[in-house]
């Protein structure tokens, strides 16, 4: 029997997390080839998410450049993706998520009819601005992938509401449990584990775009404000490489104690610290998935989320990303044990693990 090529598709350091373990365990299958094609999207931090797990891409499309806009970053990864299809003519064509290179991969598949498998399809806030660009991406992915695999019961709610039919859509649970699951075996030492000790340490994360200016002013002084007033409070930030975005950074934190302003770290080194932190302050999905899984509580600087079900299961709290609802928000867990007690408790809606096994058992199937 012929051997089914499939392409799998990485452009961002959140993408290759989760899609390093389906990729792992469709290389495991002994009926399917997987090439692995990394866009190159976020060149520096994908690269280290793929060797984190190790995976070696196959190809590389190298499109990043200094500078980059979505639609630089649209032209260059249809452009080359769709030479790239010509060439290997695969059976199907794998993306994930919603980042500008899943919609252009996917995009020069559905130019060439080949079957499009979209992994973590379905999740939606229906504001077309929030997240921006991300809410139209999976959403345009969702017009045009042929099987949708949906992370949650209601992200396949969502699909059918929207006219999928029932036999295309199989809900797996997240893979990014199975990442954490990987990251959780391997050994680890950081210097940051002792600035965490004897603290209450917040793990910040924000770079959305829609965050970008005067919202991320708020938040910061929100931080700071808590900072003040509650001296074992530290924070760690894993800064994004965006210039504004560090140059705001520094401006707020730069010389603070009780701060560390860091690069992006290693996947497992980002998921140790998320073990070892108090809370998380995030304006990332895929890190609401992350905290909720390893039952950290989650406060979320935006106003809306396409992880409702997180918000519905009591680990997820939408804070907003004004100054004072940020504060509010960051004080209560600091100040109501009962509060923080029941966040912790909560059972996390993206699975127990074994997603990547599922995906790929459907996709021996159907491809």
């Amino acid at each position: 029997m012929k051997r089914k090529k499939i392409i799998a598709v990485v452009g961002t350091r959140p993408d290759a997390i989760k899609m390093c373990p389906l990729i792992s365990e469709l290389r495991g299958r002994e009926d399917i080839d997987v090439v692995v094609c990394s866009t190159g999207q976020h060149r520096e931090l994908l690269s280290s998410a793929l060797s984190a797990f190790g995976i070696t891409p196959d190809i590389e499309l190298s499109v990043m450049t200094e500078g980059q806009s979505l639609s630089d970053i649209t032209e260059r990864v249809l452009s080359a993706f769709t030479e790239l299809l010509e060439e290997e003519r695969p059976d199907a064509v794998a993306v994930h998520g919603d980042t500008a290179s899943a919609f252009s991969a996917a995009l020069g598949a559905f130019y060439k009819k080949i079957p499009i498998c979209h992994i973590e399809a379905g999740l939606r806030t229906y504001d077309m601005h929030s997240p921006f660009p991300e809410e139209f991406y999976r959403r345009a992915i969702g017009l045009i992938a042929d099987y949708h695999f949906a992370p949650t019961e209601a992200a396949g709610r969502n699909l059918l509401f929207e006219g999928v039919e029932n036999d295309k859509i199989a809900v797996t649970g997240n893979t990014v449990v199975d990442a954490l699951r990987f990251t959780a075996e391997l050994p680890w030492t950081h210097s940051l584990a002792d600035f965490f000790e004897n603290s209450r340490a917040i793990l910040l994360t924000a770079h959305r775009r829609e965050n970008r200016g005067e919202a991320m002013r708020s938040i910061f002084s929100a931080v700071l404000r808590i900072l003040d007033e509650y001296p074992d409070v530290k924070v760690v930030y894993p800064v994004h490489p965006a210039p504004e975005i560090r140059t705001l950074a520094e401006e707020f934190f730069s010389g603070h104690d009780r701060v560390v302003l860091c690069q992006p770290l290693d996947v497992a080194d980002f998921h140790k610290l998320l073990s070892h932190s108090y809370l998380v302050l995030t304006d990332s999905g895929g890190v609401q998935e992350e905290a909720v899984s390893v039952r950290k509580p989650v406060l979320v600087i935006r106003n809306t989320t396409e992880r409702a079900e997180g918000v519905l299961s009591g680990g997820i709290r939408l804070v907003g990303t004004g100054e004072g609802s940020v504060y509010r928000g960051i004080r209560a867990l600091l100040e109501n044990k009962a509060l923080y007690y029941a966040m912790t408790r909560s059972d996390s809606p993206f699975g127990r693990g074994g997603a990547s096994q599922r995906i790929a058992d459907v996709i021996e199937k159907i491809v």
